[in-house]
């Protein structure tokens, strides 16, 4: 039987890819283009979290030619990634797990808010860690029954 009341410590990615806020959007794009993730906390200057950029923010400021892969909608895009900052295009009213939340309390969250990542800070909002949706599932299907 999984246990609802683990710690999303136990859960989470530890090793986390993240940018920070005055960062230009370029390093995004090459984080996205280089990572199968969809998902990049975003940090301030102290390492507090401030942000996250989906792959979905991402998307919304490419050109819309781009998906022919027209040369000009590329090089219209690698311009504008280098003039954006990333606190310019992350989402900034992010939920945020601490360490010792559990399992329960993150499907919660989840569930009611149809997010599929969340970072995980310390009681300073630090980044410690993140919370996707994939590391639930991997949780609750590498044991014998769902969780109860």
């Amino acid at each position: 039987m999984i246990n609802k009341n683990i710690s999303v410590s136990e859960l989470m990615t530890s090793d986390v890819i993240f940018v920070e806020s005055n960062d230009c959007v370029d390093k995004v794009a090459e984080i996205f283009k280089k990572n199968s993730i969809h998902h990049i906390p975003v940090i301030g200057k102290n390492g507090e979290v401030e942000g996250i950029v989906s792959s979905t923010d991402f998307n919304r400021i490419q050109h819309g030619m781009t998906l022919f892969k027209i040369k000009d909608a590329q090089e219209f895009n690698k311009a504008l990634y280098r003039s954006l900052l990333v606190k310019e295009i992350m989402t900034t009213k992010v939920v945020k797990l601490k360490v010792n939340d559990t399992a329960e309390i993150a499907i919660g969250i989840f569930k009611e808010n149809l997010f599929h990542a969340m970072p995980v800070v310390d009681n300073e909002n630090k980044l410690l860690g993140i919370l996707t949706t994939f590391d639930l599932l991997n949780y609750a299907f590498n044991e014998p029954t769902l969780i109860a």
